[in-house]
């Protein structure tokens, strides 16, 4: 019998062996008899019963759940750019994944198979690994939108930029990047005055109360959500087979930010502004390779206690497989009002938030977004810099639980 100075696993291990012992089964064995093996299903029944017990009492005793030592399958990642300059500095940061800059905004060189290839050379020479490309659909509003008709239904505009987009998503698939991450927005990211945060740091912030949408209408004119539905719809049905033919993950984000349901914003019912519409969309093209680039700051921005809420919700979408890549960003307040902070400094405890990927089995980016505007810090070099060694750190804690 082992010591009491014995930890769990040790317990498991000695028990383990004395119930492989008594089943006649060797670890060395080569072939195992119809005997033996329904030896060694009942031996790994004991261990498993063994364990169910021991952590009974381990919760107990104030443990931590068996859920909170499943392996930590994410990492740390980056977006915006891809300059010689920033994958040294990422590099420097332990910083191993990314996903690139913008590219080009039509079919041009950079979108080609070899435009492609170059941009994953030039990634992969610093010791880091591309998994992401966005595809020109941005969050600029309709307005200055990269391909405008495909959500303004143009046709047959329309179908000549569906059959850009689904280019660029095979040659990304030939080029061997595993996932592009899109919008599908009228409005942009809408924001009010800035205000002011903890040291004096200019703060995004959004106050519905203080918003005033001119011109009332955007130039999609008045769209309902039946309308937004449709062109969603139509939309999937085009680049969704394409994607799983080339193996290419499809990454969407939600409208950020949330408007209220009923009179949405300069005449748009913003559908994707809701959990229920996030799930609505992952539903309309039942697909592996359809899902979100799950902004976190953004989800967190439509709920009323994002502090409360937010860890169900990334649950919900986990344990769907829907999300792709993660905006790891934090506010303070919550629907309709509220405010972008640095990620120790808002209402969300980001912890928790990344126990319940690992809970889930998200094995994909975790990267900073928005940050907030420091006196002295052009670019928010430093607010990304304190926001990548923020990441590191949790992501280092969740490591010494598991």
């Amino acid at each position: 019998m082992p010591s009491a100075k014995f930890g769990a696993a040790q317990i498991l291990l000695w028990f383990g062996r004395i119930c492989w012992q008594r089943c006649g089964v060797q670890a060395t064995t080569p072939k195992r008899t119809p005997r033996q093996q329904l030896s060694r299903r009942q031996a790994l029944g004991l261990m498993g019963a063994a364990s169910l017990s021991w952590s009974g009492s381990a919760a107990e005793a104030g443990a931590a759940p068996a859920a909170g030592r499943r392996p930590v399958l994410m990492h740390a990642g980056h977006q915006h750019d891809h300059s010689e300059t920033t994958l040294r500095a990422l590099a420097a940061f332990g910083v191993q994944h990314i996903c690139s800059g913008h590219l080009g905004r039509t079919l041009d060189d950079s979108w080609s198979v070899d435009g492609l290839k170059r941009l994953r050379r030039h990634v992969e020479s610093f010791g880091l690994r591309l998994e992401c490309v966005p595809l020109p659909l941005s969050s600029r509003p309709i307005a200055q939108a990269e391909y405008p008709e495909i959500l303004l239904a143009k046709d047959p505009a329309r179908d000549r930029a569906l059959e850009a987009i689904c280019q660029m998503i095979r040659n990304c698939g030939q080029a061997g990047i595993p996932m592009a991450k899109y919008n599908l927005t009228f409005l942009g990211v809408v924001r009010t005055e800035r205000t002011v945060g903890r040291g004096g740091a200019s703060l995004s912030t959004f106050d519905y109360s203080r918003a005033k949408p001119e011109p009332p209408l955007t130039e999609a004119g008045r769209v309902t959500e039946e309308i937004y539905w449709d062109r969603i719809a139509y939309f999937l049905r085009r680049v969704v087979p394409v994607a799983e033919e080339a193996r290419v993950k499809l990454a969407c984000h939600p409208q950020d930010p949330a408007m209220p349901r009923e009179t949405g914003w300069r005449g748009v019912n913003t559908v994707l502004g809701t959990p229920g519409g996030l799930r609505r969309f992952v539903e309309t093209a039942p697909s592996p390779w359809h899902g979100l680039n799950f902004c976190q700051g953004t989800v967190a921005e439509m709920l009323e206690r994002p502090g409360e809420q937010i860890y169900d919700v990334i649950r919900d979408f986990g344990r769907r497989g829907k999300i792709f890549n993660v905006h790891f960003r934090n506010i303070r307040g919550g629907f309709l009002q509220f405010a972008e902070t640095l990620p120790d400094d808002g209402d969300v405890d980001m912890l928790r938030a990344l126990r319940v990927y690992r809970e889930v089995g998200y094995d994909g980016m975790i990267m900073p977004d928005h940050v907030p505007q420091i006196a002295g810090d052009a670019g928010g070099q430093k607010a990304f810099a304190f926001c990548f060694g923020y990441i590191q750190a949790l992501l280092q804690a969740l490591r010494a639980e598991a």
